[in-house]
This record gives structure tokens, sequence and C-alpha cells, in this order.
């Protein structure tokens, strides 16, 4: 017994020199919680080949790189509309490419940190908005899937800027909409502030699972649950997240947004609380930027289980993007 107790005793010192560890090794090497908050190391899921949608149930998909900068290749996913499926078999670049001059709209889709273009419930979506009718662009930041480079805030938001650019000079006047999931709704608020700044708003923002800022974020996630009511949590873990020159402040950026907005948000996502997505709406009526636009937000009761990444399970969802986008493209 006495031995047990040893045991028991000696586990519970060595946990508890961990967990007091932890925020000082965070503190004193900050890149630590970058990693965390991109976590872009993250490849789920595992053995696929990127180079190889169809693989991933995406037979109408091209897959092909840019290079935003000299030596760094971005990998891309460009899924034409589900009425071009037949079409599509065994074309090259040039036929994609020359497809978003039809009368079908695009999205671009900026996913959420963690794995890659290739994630399931990535391709969920991309099925759902190509059976709807839509061109999908999607792709992996500078240092996610098989993208060449290191990630931070400013590379995610380049990137988005030049491939946002790159569609937009070969959709001639058809629509072009911003999707951004989880993290990637920091991304798309940063590219729409841009280009609204620049004169060139897109034809509507659409977030889902979004947050206020990344400070506010990371309070709210589970990992930060252990140690968030402590004092000093600030101090250790968000000013480490803050010198890593990381903000996603999408509240900000509602201030310089000039384009029609909708967010949805699942009651029951545990990863971005559906408190922040409520408050980041709450911002965005308030925006004298936004005065004038369509500003909509859509809950998804607990009862629906759709938690952070299946709100494309909605039969909903095409209502919802027709009646907000004021046109159906629905091909089904």
């Amino acid at each position: 017994r006495n031995g047990l107790m040893y045991k028991v005793k000696r586990l519970f010192l060595w946990m508890l020199g961990v967990y007091i560890a932890i925020p000082f090794i965070i503190k004193l090497c900050p890149s630590i919680q970058a990693k965390l908050v991109f976590l872009n190391f993250v490849r789920v899921p595992y053995f696929i080949d990127l180079k190889k949608p169809q693989d991933q149930g995406l037979n109408h998909t091209f897959n092909f790189y840019f290079q935003p900068e000299d030596g760094v290749n971005v990998g891309v996913w460009h899924t034409v509309p589900a009425v071009l499926w037949k079409d599509a078999q065994g074309k090259d670049q040039a036929w994609y490419e020359s497809t978003l001059e039809s009368s079908h709209p695009a999205m671009l889709y900026l996913h959420g940190n963690a794995g890659t273009r290739g994630g399931d419930h990535r391709v969920q979506l991309y099925k759902v908005l190509s059976s709807l009718g839509y061109h999908v662009v999607t792709f992996d930041y500078r240092g996610w899937g098989d993208s060449e480079g290191s990630p931070s805030e400013r590379a995610m938001t380049a990137d988005a800027i030049f491939l946002y650019n790159w569609v937009k000079q070969r959709i001639g006047n058809n629509p072009l909409y911003i999707w951004g999931h989880s993290l990637g709704t920091g991304v798309a608020t940063n590219l729409v502030r841009y280009l609204c700044d620049t004169g060139s708003p897109p034809d509507a923002l659409i977030l889902e699972s979004p947050f206020t800022n990344i400070r506010e974020e990371a309070k709210s996630h589970p990992f930060s649950m252990i140690y968030r009511n402590l004092p000093g949590f600030d101090w250790f873990f968000l000013d480490a997240i803050t010198a890593n020159d990381i903000r996603f402040a999408s509240d900000e950026n509602m201030n310089h947004i000039s384009c029609p907005l909708l967010i949805l948000h699942a009651e029951d996502d545990t990863v971005v609380p559906f408190h922040l997505g409520k408050k980041l709406y709450n911002i965005a009526t308030q925006s004298k930027g936004l005065s004038g636009h369509k500003v909509q937000f859509i809950p998804f009761p607990k009862a629906l289980g759709y938690k952070h990444k299946f709100i494309y399970r909605s039969p909903e969802l095409q209502h919802i993007l027709s009646d907000f986008l004021g046109t159906s493209h629905s091909q089904v």
C-alpha cells in the first residue's frame, strides 16, 4: 500500500510540475504558441495525395500551384459546378480556367487551422457548393499541406489576396464570393478589408463559425480550459500570440468592410463558441461600413449536432445561400 501511494504521489508531483512548467515554456518560446494557433503540422487525413483530388471523390476538380512569391509554390484546387462534371473529365488547366468565364458564380474558400484542403468536412462542403452551381476555388496557405513556406497571418492574407485577384481576372462579371471557416474567417475579414479599402469589395462575405479576434478565441478554446481562470493567463499565453504578430482582428475589420455579410454558427460549437460569432454579428450591425448592406446571422440549434465542422450537412443551406445572395444557382 505504501508503495502504491508513493507512486501516486510521484505521478501527481510530476503532472503538477508539467502543469506549472508549460506557461513558462510558452512565455520563453512564443513560437510554440504560434504553432498551436496554426496547427499546420497536423495533416489530417494522413496519406492522401493532394495532387489527386479525384481520390477524395472530386472528379471535377483540378489541382495546380501558384507562386505568390518567387520560390514559393502554393497548392490550389478548382472544383467546377456539378453540371460540368462530364465535360471536366480529362481536361487540363486551360479548360478549367476557361470555365470561370461561364455564367456560374465562384466561391473562394478559406479553410481553418490544421489539416489541408483535402480535409473531409471541407471536401463535403465543396461538393455541396458545386451541386448548387458554384465554382469552388480553395488552397492551402503557405506551410499547410503541400504548400511551401512558413505560416504567418501576413502570409496567409497575402496568399488569399493573390488567389482572389487570380480568380477575379478570369471570372469577368460573374459573382465572386468569399467563404471563410474558423481561423479562415480571420483571413477572410483581412482579405475583404483590403479589398474594400482598395475600392474593389467582393460580392459577399460568408463567415462560418467565426470569432471576434484571436485573443478572445484563444481564451475560449477548450485547450485553454485548465489555465484560463488563473492569474497571469493573458501574460503567459495571449501575449505570446501577440508577440508573433497574430491578431486576426475580425471585430476591427468590420469597420472597414462594405459588402453583404452572412454569418453561420452552430450553437453546439465548442471550438469557436457560439457567443463569439453572435458578438461579431452585433459588432457588424453597428459598423458604418456595413450600413446599407445586408447583414445576416443564421444560428443552427444544438439539436442538429453540427458542432464546429458540419454545417454543410444542413438541408437548409441551399435556401440560406439563395435567399442571402438574392439569386439561385442551384443545379439540383
